[in-house]
Order: structure tokens, then sequence, then C-alpha cells
């Protein structure tokens, strides 16, 4: 089991004490594809970053790789943060760098310190880099500057590092939020594919349902920081995506009969009225 939380509880930020994730309980296998979905301010990027070791448990147990993170020392913790990668919504790319340097700085935690600076000065993988980039549409702007590449551009330069990055889990936050339909499409096919490839274990967020439906074998909804669904992608109805994002009339949800865990208890999809899939 790649990821394991029991009852977890986590603020958006460190040093925080407001729940921004309340009672979760999830389990991702190795290579599992699955789309994190709801609202804004539903807690998708609190999970990412609980995941990411960004945040520590206000209470309750994160497991990865079948270690708990916060149970280590720093320099631990930081070793095993070295098999995961956050690409965040805005990636965080130095406006002067080029786009080379920008990508292959996702290899910098399986590297030395004397390998990483070498690759500031002098790109030893521009290949690597050429070929992830290649992936996304972007191959002709390997040398260029940052700066000089639209919102979108620089998005996908920020998949990219994902791409060459030797970590075992993607954590991607809304990847397609600066991208048209079309070229959103073709993103995540690439996303998915290369993950499948590589067998990498891919959780991404996602406002474009239809999307997640379409490109994830699994999706789990998230709303007021409570998972209200975990289940296949394929059996996500209309109905349930309404009530998800409140676009017909909500009924109490005390309807829905909590778990022992505390999560809702999900029965089967077919089963599960449109009521009880929020809280």
């Amino acid at each position: 089991m790649i990821v394991s939380l029991r009852d977890l509880r986590a603020a958006a930020a460190p040093g925080a004490t407001a729940e921004a994730l309340r009672g979760l309980s999830l389990e991702i296998r190795r290579g599992e594809q699955l789309a994190l979905i709801g609202s804004s301010g539903a807690g998708k990027t609190s999970l990412l970053q609980a995941l990411a070791c960004a945040v520590p448990p206000l209470s309750g147990t994160l497991t990865l790789f079948g270690t708990d993170p916060w149970s280590m020392s720093t320099g631990a913790r930081q070793r095993l943060r070295g098999r995961l990668f956050l690409a965040p919504q805005v990636p965080p790319l130095p406006p002067r760098q080029r786009v080379v340097t920008a990508v292959l700085a996702g290899r910098l935690p399986a590297q030395s310190l004397w390998a990483s600076l070498c690759t500031l000065w002098s790109p030893r993988e521009a290949a690597t880099a050429h070929a992830a980039l290649t992936t996304l549409d972007l191959g002709d702007k390997l040398w260029e500057r940052v700066d000089r590449l639209s919102g979108g551009e620089r998005q996908r330069v920020g998949l990219a590092r994902a791409l060459v990055a030797d970590a075992d889990l993607w954590l991607i936050d809304e990847p397609l939020s600066a991208l048209d339909p079309a070229r959103a499409e073709q993103v995540i096919d690439s996303l998915t594919a290369a993950a499948r490839s590589a067998d990498r274990t891919l959780v991404c967020s996602l406002h474009q349902v239809e999307v997640a439906r379409r490109r994830f074998p699994r999706i789990v909804a998230l709303r007021d920081g409570v998972i209200v669904y975990d289940g296949a992608a394929s059996a996500f109805t209309d109905a349930q995506v309404s009530a998800l994002y409140g676009t017909s009339g909500l009924a109490d949800a005390s309807a829905a009969e909590p778990s022992e865990d505390g999560n809702h208890a999900l029965r089967p999809l077919h089963e599960v009225p449109v009521a009880i899939i929020c809280r």
C-alpha cells in the first residue's frame, strides 16, 4: 500500500489549527490513478499537501510506503519525500531560468549536491528534459527562458518536472487550470499514460469532472474536508455530480450513516441517494 490514512485531521498550512481535512480514511495502492474532485475549498489541495508531508496531522495517522513520516527524523522524512513529487497548480519557476533547467529540477531530490549544482550551471540531461517536454508538446521550448512562456506553457513545464522525477507517487494539483479544453485532454492523456508506463501512482485534483470521469478509473470526492464519495469513476452519476457541487437541492445529510472510521458509509453505488453524497 502506497498511502493509508486513518481518521486523518489536518490543517491547510503548518502551524494552523483550523481543520481543513476532517477525519479522512483512504487507501491507495501502487500504480493506482485517482482523481480528487470537489468545489473550491473542499480540501483537495490540503489533502495533496498532507500526502506530500508538507503539513503534519492534527490527529489520526498517515502512512506512506508503509511507514509514518511524522515519526521519522527530519532527515529521514526528507529522504522519504524524494519518493514523491508534488506539482502545485502554479509551479514555482524562476522567471530568468531556462526551461531545460526548470524541468530537470524535478530530478534534484534523487541527485547528490554536486550533481545538483552541476545541473544548474550546465544541464547534463537535456535529452531527458526534451523527451518530457515533447510528451507535452513543448519540445521546441527546451532552451527558452521561463519568463517568455505563456501561463499554460509554464503549467506544462511544471508537469514535465513530474515526468522526469524519480518518484513513485505523483501528486498533481489542478494541472489543467490554465489550458484550453483540447490541450487539457492531450495533457491528461499524456500524464496518465506516462504514469501507467512507469508504474507510478497518480493522485490528481481536478475541477473538470467530465475529464475525471473519462480518464481516471477512481474518483474521490470531497466536500468541506470530508470524503463523500470513493469509488469507480464510471459509476459517478450526473445526479451525484449535481449533489456534490450544489447545483440541485440538497437534503439534510444526516441520513448518511457514518462508518466505524468516521467517514460516510458508502453503500453500493446504485443504492446511494443523491441527498447523501454530500454533507
